[in-house]
């Protein structure tokens, strides 16, 4: 019998440099087949208005038809692609995103701060697995420093900077010079950073601390290069790194084996960055890992094709924090996911259960708040709570459909979302109003089973011979529900 390999891709487009990862599953067993690394140095094209310059968007898109052709003959549900702390911040990132898109063959996420860290952490733990001993992980990026504490692959502690290598320097050593007084201010600033989690930090402890990504790995390899038998990173090895930067005077003159000629630019703004987190958090050694956010967004992928995806644990743990009656929601969801599967064909709704299933799940959260207006404070929890495993996209997107499960639909509400989205996120929303709508009596009875079909602009709902007439409520709800669908030039009719 053939075994069956099936090869999954990753791509991260970060501030500095964009990688991609190919690998082939095998058993279970990942195998890397293949690495991509470029330098785009995103962040540097980033104006003082946070737009993106052409010359950066250009190098980016392409860098990502490169890549795209290296993945063109994937499964498309086996590639996941990221934006970091550039795309986070890029005032015109949607307009980049949509080319962005379009180079690279797939779409393009852009994760929050924090869903970095914990990709990143899980990557680390890919390689460097032991779920005995709490560990430390932080990683300098272009844009930002991501820092997690965590244990086996769950990462309990999590924090996203904003400062990197490539902001840093543009910041301290604009012109290029290095000075011992332009260090220390670098440090300082980055040492303000840190005083926000430092105590917390500390607090929960570790036992050992494993630092990922471009910036220490080439601070790694100059410090090996040097002579050192050490694996890692030691607070001596880069307290004298760091002087030997600044006795250098300026980037151009950093010719040290282990460094390429392309990270010199950034260098004194990522080694600044990395001896503030030495000096901060009380670090004598740091290990160093190959492995980081690429190598976890492909376990976090193969885990969502696998039934183990950590939105759900994240809906989850939501319930229980903000009290949601579960078995109320189980009923919405459970009528959400018969509509949605009535008209899934005729609306284009092909893989988005998921996300319909969620906000079912989650549409009373708002009443932790207050119960006058609770679907708008539940799409403020949603839209601006940090949840694991969720893009910023799906966080928006779960976000919209709880604010607009009731009452009126907010034009500007939908506005928040890509213009690509728009028509489906409408959709779900209709389905999870109407799921909403036949349970509002909160009734433990089953609904009876109806006929649901709709196009564009009209729904039609057939209910059994005379039930609506025994349910006249539901039926006020209905012509309730009528009004509001009107204002969006949708028709609903029921019998």
């Amino acid at each position: 019998m053939a075994t069956r390999t099936e090869t999954y891709a990753a791509v991260d487009a970060g501030s500095n440099s964009f990688h991609m990862v190919v690998a082939n599953v095998v058993e279970g067993r990942i195998q890397i087949v293949d690495k991509l690394k470029e330098m785009v140095r995103l962040a540097g094209g980033l104006d003082e208005n946070l737009r993106l310059n052409d010359e950066a968007a250009q190098r980016a898109l392409e860098c990502l038809q490169r890549f795209g052709e290296r993945i063109r003959e994937i499964p498309r549900a086996n590639v996941r692609a990221v934006g970091t702390n550039t795309l986070r911040q890029a005032r015109n990132g949607k307009t980049f995103l949509k080319k962005a898109t379009q180079a690279l063959g797939h779409s393009i996420e852009v994760i929050s701060g924090r869903e970095e860290a914990r990709l990143i952490f899980l990557g680390i733990a890919y390689s460097n697995f032991n779920d005995a001993e709490q560990r430390l992980v932080i990683d300098i990026g272009g844009g930002s420093t991501e820092l997690a504490i965590g244990r086996g692959y769950n990462a309990g502690l999590t924090e996203s900077l904003y400062m990197g290598c490539v902001n840093m320097s543009e910041r301290f050593f604009k012109s290029g010079e290095i000075t011992a007084k332009k260090m220390r201010k670098a440090i300082l600033a980055a040492l303000q950073e840190l005083e926000s989690i430092e105590t917390r930090y500390k607090h929960a402890g570790w036992e050992s601390i494993y630092g990922s990504s471009g910036t220490i790995l080439s601070i790694r390899d100059v410090i090996k290069a040097r002579g050192s038998t050490e694996s890692g990173i030691s607070w001596g090895e880069l307290t004298r790194l760091k002087d030997d930067v600044i006795a250098a005077g300026h980037y151009q003159n950093l010719k040290m084996e282990g460094l390429p000629p392309s990270r010199a630019p950034v260098f004194a703004g990522g080694v600044a960055i990395l001896c503030a987190a030495f000096e901060s958090l009380s670090i004598q050694q740091m290990n160093v890992s190959e492995s980081a956010l690429r190598e976890g967004l492909l376990l976090d992928l193969m885990g969502r094709l696998q039934d183990q995806d950590v939105r759900d644990q994240t809906v989850a743990d939501l319930m229980q924090r903000y009290n949601i009656d579960a078995g109320h929601a189980g009923r919405v969801q459970q009528t959400a996911v018969n509509c949605y599967r009535q008209l899934r064909d005729s609306w284009s709704l092909e893989n988005n259960v998921k996300q319909l299933r969620w906000a079912a799940l989650l549409h009373e959260i708002g009443l932790a708040i207050a119960h006058n207006q609770y679907h708008k404070h539940g799409g403020y929890l949603l839209h601006h709570s940090d949840l694991p495993g969720f893009s910023r996209e799906e966080q928006l997107l779960l976000a919209f459909l709880v604010r607009c499960h009731r009452r009126k639909i907010a034009p500007e509400e939908l506005q928040t979302l890509s213009d690509d989205i728009q028509q489906k996120a409408l959709r779900l929303c209709i389905i999870l109003r109407l799921a909403v709508v036949l349970n509002r009596g909160r009734s433990l009875n089953p609904l009876p089973e109806f006929r649901l079909t709709a196009d564009d602009g009209n729904i039609q709902i057939n209910f059994p011979d005379n039930w609506l007439a025994e349910h006249p409520l539901t039926g006020a709800d209905l012509i309730t529900e009528a009004e509001f669908l009107a204002a969006i030039k949708t028709t609903l009719n029921f019998s």
